[in-house]
């Protein structure tokens, strides 16, 4: 069985929103977005998770990575995970917060300087991966 993922990685002024949540007794850092749901295209799933976490009508820019290894589910290990991820944007009188809680109180985001990212600043295997790759863009694996 497949668990599709949908993330969306928002770069504002140096820095990347990331996502601390709460699910099933674990707490993890990841990106914002969520599970693809049947008949739902990656696009609106990633503009429906936000709409629905945040209030935030994002814009959906371009395809970054699709996971191209096998993961398991943390949660299920009879589910394997593959997660896509994009560039989003945001308009801009958005962006002015140190920390945002979701509307269902599931999490929150915050914002992490890309100049002092490192892979252990996010939780699941897929988003190291995503992170290493974010780095290698900026000149700094």
């Amino acid at each position: 069985m497949f668990n599709v993922r949908v993330y969306g990685l928002l770069i504002h002024q140096q820095n990347l929103l990331l996502a601390d949540e709460s699910f099933a007794g674990k707490t993890f850092t990841k990106f914002p977005g969520g599970g693809l749901q049947f008949g739902e295209s990656t696009v609106d799933c990633l503009k429906r998770e936000f709409m629905e976490e945040y209030g935030w009508d994002v814009i959906v820019k371009q395809h970054f990575y699709t996971t191209d290894f096998f993961v398991p589910s943390v949660f299920d290990a009879r589910q394997q995970v593959l997660a896509v991820y994009y560039f989003v944007e945001v308009n801009e009188t958005l962006l002015s917060f140190n920390s945002l809680h979701a509307l269902d109180g599931s999490g929150s985001l915050r914002w992490k300087s890309l100049n002092t990212l490192v892979i252990a600043d996010v939780t699941f295997p897929i988003e190291k991966h995503v992170v290493h790759l974010l780095l290698q863009l900026n000149n700094r694996s």
